[in-house]
C-alpha cells in the first residue's frame, strides 16, 4: 500500500536501512502469514511501533526514541513522502517493471526474478 512504503521509507531515513528492512520484514508477515491489511493505518501503525520499539531496544545507531504508535499514526494520515513514492514508482513503470521480484541491472536491463542464469549471462 502507498501508507506502507511511505512508512518503510521514512523508517529508513529517520533510523536507517537495517531498521527499514527489519520492518519491511515484520510487514510482509503481518500482510502475507498473518493476512492483515496494510491500508488499515491504526494497525499498521501499532505493528510498526512494536516493530521499532523491538528492534532499537537491541540496536540504536541513531540514538533516537522509537516512534510510538499515535506518531506513526499522523504520519500515516499525512503525505509526507507521497511524491517520492509516486515518482519512483513511474521510473519503474517506465523501465517495464509492474511487479517484484526484478532485477534492474545499470539502470537499463530489468531480468524477471525468476530468470535463468542465461539471461545474465547475457546481460554481463
Amino acid at each position: 500500500s502507498m501508507a506502507s512504503h511511505r512508512l518503510i521509507q521514512h523508517v529508513g531515513k529517520r533510523y536507517g536501512l537495517a531498521v527499514s528492512e527489519t520492518l519491511y520484514d515484520r510487514l510482509n508477515v503481518y500482510y502475507f502469514v498473518d493476512g492483515h491489511a496494510l491500508n488499515d493505518k491504526p494497525w499498521l501503525a501499532k505493528v510498526a511501533a512494536e516493530t521499532l520499539s523491538k528492534v532499537l531496544a537491541l540496536d540504536n545507531p541513531t540514538g533516537q526514541t522509537p516512534m510510538n504508535d499515535e506518531e506513526i499514526l499522523t504520519f500515516l494520515n499525512g503525505d509526507q513522502g507521497r511524491v517520492e513514492i509516486e515518482n519512483a514508482l513511474r521510473a519503474l513503470q517506465q523501465l517495464g517493471v509492474h511487479g517484484i521480484p526484478k532485477f534492474i541491472i545499470e539502470g537499463s536491463s530489468v531480468v524477471d526474478g525468476a530468470a535463468g542464469p542465461e539471461h545474465f549471462i547475457h546481460i554481463f
